[in-house]
């Protein structure tokens, strides 16, 4: 959420960043909004006062036998106490309609990333590896014969419905192998602490992490209120809303492997064949809670850890900051990693690293404690680390062989019980 002091204090600023995301200038209705709060605030300080004044005098009025100005006084102490109680609901009343209004405005873009419409626009900033020359022709990997055995959408649409998908044998082994590899990589190597938190949260955590209102349509929710997350980024920067941290415990570096949950809403049509646009998939997400100053610093080296698990998988990638106009709702800043699929003959994103600086804690209330100073706002990052289910599409097309088998990374083997190949027909050996 916005800071209504800095929308106040540079309103040309504000509506500058919106432009640039290919929104109308907000600013009037916003400052209008807030004047006519602070009026009522004001109005009704006011009226308190003059009641207060008043009651003091009533006492006064009664001893000197007054009994006109003692009934004017209370007459006035009345008519004050429901005036005081009318603007207090009246500045309530516009309190509700700004923060309502600020929750659905997106955060304002870095001054530096590039302006543009879509994905188009993006700009590459790293490259890792060259695809591989394959002597055949590399097929998507619901076609490859060694992954297809486990793959079954036959039996998940019988039991779900579309984009679901069954894992049997050793996509099975495969697809945990891949999310234990990651989670032990950001524990033991990257610093990350391991989190396990629930998949159905309150309403207060999706609008804390700028899931709602604007995406209320990608989510799932329970008919008893709850939400399924949609990644396990809306629990881990939950875990400080309403907190104020001690300056010597962030950063606060946190690392889950959760299942999560996506309508894909606005995907109608996309990427409808085999397993890349899932209603429910894993993915081992990473969330950092910074002092401001150290923001952007942390943003470059969870990029750095997202993709180190690439390069340990050795699948080639390319790395993208997001134009304005791809941005998501509640970031600043973004970087997408892209994997390289032969089988598509394309680079598919697998990864974003974003930071919000304090737009998410502003709507926790996630502050911190700086030494010798006021609580201030911290900063949220957050990152894939990396969904599981698009890194093992990514596994299967660039180690697939030419017989159908599917050869096992180095750095995966152990999590496979020591096998080095998916054969043909799904077998580990």
């Amino acid at each position: 959420m916005h800071d209504i002091r800095m929308i106040r204090e540079n309103p040309e600023a504000f509506d500058a960043g919106l432009a640039r995301r290919g929104l109308s200038a907000m600013s009037s209705e916003i400052l209008a909004i807030d004047t006519a709060r602070r009026t009522k605030i004001r109005a009704a300080e006011e009226a308190l006062a003059e009641r207060n004044a008043a009651s003091k005098m009533v006492g006064a009025a009664k001893a000197a036998g007054d009994e006109a100005e003692f009934e004017r006084l209370r007459a006035l102490v009345g008519d004050k106490k429901a005036e005081i109680a009318k603007l207090e609901d009246e500045s309530k009343a516009e309190d509700a309609r700004l923060n309502e209004l600020l929750m659905g405005i997106p955060n304002i873009p870095a001054d530096d990333i590039p302006d543009g419409t879509d994905e188009d626009d993006n700009v590459e900033v790293n490259r890792f590896g060259s695809p591989r020359n394959f002597a055949f022709s590399p097929k998507e990997h619901f076609e490859v014969a060694g992954a297809a055995e486990g793959l079954d959408f036959e039996l998940a649409a019988k039991l779900s419905g579309s984009r679901f998908v069954v894992l049997r044998g050793a996509m099975v082994r495969l697809h945990r192998a891949l999310g234990q590899f990651m989670l032990d990589t950001h524990v033991d190597k990257n610093g990350f602490t391991e989190m396990w938190t629930p998949v159905l949260v309150r309403d207060e955590a999706m609008y804390g992490s700028g899931q709602l209102p604007k995406f209320a349509e990608d989510s799932y929710r329970t008919e008893n209120g709850w939400w399924l997350i949609p990644t396990a980024e809306v629990t881990l920067v939950n875990t400080v809303a309403d907190d104020i941290l001690d300056e010597g415990d962030l950063p606060r570096r946190m690392t889950a492997l959760s299942q999560c949950f996506r309508s894909e809403a606005g995907s109608a049509g996309r990427d409808t064949a085999g397993m890349l646009r899932q209603h429910q998939f894993e993915k081992v997400e990473m969330v950092s809670i910074t002092r401001p100053e150290d923001s952007a610093a942390e943003l470059d080296m969870m990029v750095k850890c997202a993709e180190g698990i690439l390069e340990a998988l050795e699948i080639p990638y390319r790395t993208v900051v997001l134009c304005t106009g791809d941005l998501g709702f509640g970031m600043r800043r973004t970087y997408d990693i892209e994997a390289w699929l032969p089988g598509q003959n394309s680079y598919r994103e697998i990864s974003s690293c974003s930071v919000a600086d304090d737009f998410q804690a502003r709507r926790m209330n996630a502050r911190y404690r700086p030494e010798g100073g006021k609580p201030d706002f911290v900063h949220t990052l957050n990152g894939s680390g990396l969904a599981i289910g698009r890194t093992l599409i990514a596994v299967v097309e660039n180690y697939q062989q030419e017989d159908g088998s599917i050869a096992i990374p180095a750095v995966l083997q152990a999590y496979m019980g020591g096998n080095t190949v998916i054969t043909a027909d799904g077998a580990l050996a």
